[in-house]
């Protein structure tokens, strides 16, 4: 038993050792949103959850399904959430009109977007080109629709001979499949597998990505608000470091990912999601520059490329540059992100 004299003794600064307090250390909570309902390649952030990652990074994430990857970008942008994962062009117009709220993609998880053009055999469309004179579907607003200008430019079709059709995002697959448009735009992975889930034939879709045809610029990935970043940057460090390890995880048992994302959905289809992930790897995630540089590398030129893109398609007359929208900062090591 210590004794008052020692007690002083150690008071006093003498090599008295005394036994180590261990405090758990609290976990950081986290609101994460993500850009839809729950599809494969969101099995990254639920394996890390169920394997303990997040816990060992001493985070404590709330993960949200999203309703659009705009929603998702003023949910952040507005606070509600702290960080989120969605296609980071409509930032570009975000940002420009609100510079107080501006957002930062911290690590870009599709290094090839997924906007695509997609129809399907019968329609007399053989390449990008053969849409000029068609009907093209799909939602105002929506990602791949506004970068189709910038994509024809590239792939030499006339755009003013394109006639667009209008509707809510859950009809146009419906709609390809009912003949009511010749094609649509929209995410390759996810337009390709709901055809499916309507009974079409895979060696009947036909698609080209925008990526593939000369547009290379960067996809969806995790984001924050600038000035929640200022004051978490060892949080936001966290958390990507943890996306990767989980990207890891999901690469190496897609089975396994496809299970912890069906606990938190009894109606997910992991058949279905299984095969859907194959493809957003394949397509967009496992790429040259991920195999030859680590996940989330940086490229800064792309990113101007994907700003300039993107205020060209929205009218934005004075964008912000891309040093403001994209950092390197927060990612782990390289070693830490090959493949």
């Amino acid at each position: 038993m210590l004794t008052r004299r020692t007690l002083m003794a150690a008071a006093a600064g003498t090599t008295l050792a005394l036994p180590a307090i261990r405090t758990a250390q609290a976990q950081s909570a986290v609101r994460f949103t993500l850009d839809w309902a729950l599809q494969g390649n969101h099995g990254m952030w639920a394996l890390a959850e169920d394997r303990g990652i997040f816990r060992r990074e001493q985070l404590a994430v709330r993960m949200d399904r999203g309703f659009g990857s705009g929603d998702a970008l003023v949910k952040v942008g507005s606070g509600a959430y702290d960080i989120g994962f969605a296609d980071f062009s409509g930032a570009v117009k975000f940002n420009a009109e609100n510079p107080n709220s501006r957002l930062v993609m911290l690590y870009p998880v599709f290094d090839r977007t997924a906007a695509a053009i997609v129809t399907m055999r019968g329609r007399g469309i053989e390449k990008p080109q053969d849409v000029q004179g068609r009907s093209l579907g799909a939602p105002e607003g929506e990602g791949s629709r506004l970068l189709f200008p910038a994509f024809a430019k590239v792939a030499g079709i006339d755009a003013s001979r394109v006639r667009w059709t209008s509707m809510a995002a859950n009809l146009r697959d419906t709609m390809l499949r009912t003949g009511q448009v010749d094609a649509v735009t929209g995410f390759l992975f996810t337009v390709h597998f709901n055809l499916v889930g309507l009974g079409i034939p895979e060696d009947n879709i036909l698609s080209w990505p925008y990526a593939e045809h000369g547009l290379d610029l960067y996809g969806s990935g995790v984001f924050v608000r600038a000035e929640w970043l200022e004051r978490n940057q060892e949080v936001a460090a966290r958390f990507v470091k943890a996306s990767i390890e989980g990207l890891k995880l999901l690469l190496n048992d897609i089975p396994g990912g496809m299970a912890a994302l069906k606990r938190r959905e009894p109606l997910f289809d992991e058949a279905l999601e299984s095969r859907r992930f194959a493809m957003t790897r394949d397509r967009s995630i496992i790429t040259p520059n991920s195999r030859a540089n680590g996940m989330g590398y940086l490229d800064m030129a792309r990113a101007q490329q994907l700003v300039q893109v993107n205020a060209e398609a929205l009218g934005v007359a004075n964008p912000p540059a891309a040093e403001t929208m994209f950092t390197d900062r927060y990612l782990p090591p390289k070693s830490e992100r090959m493949l």
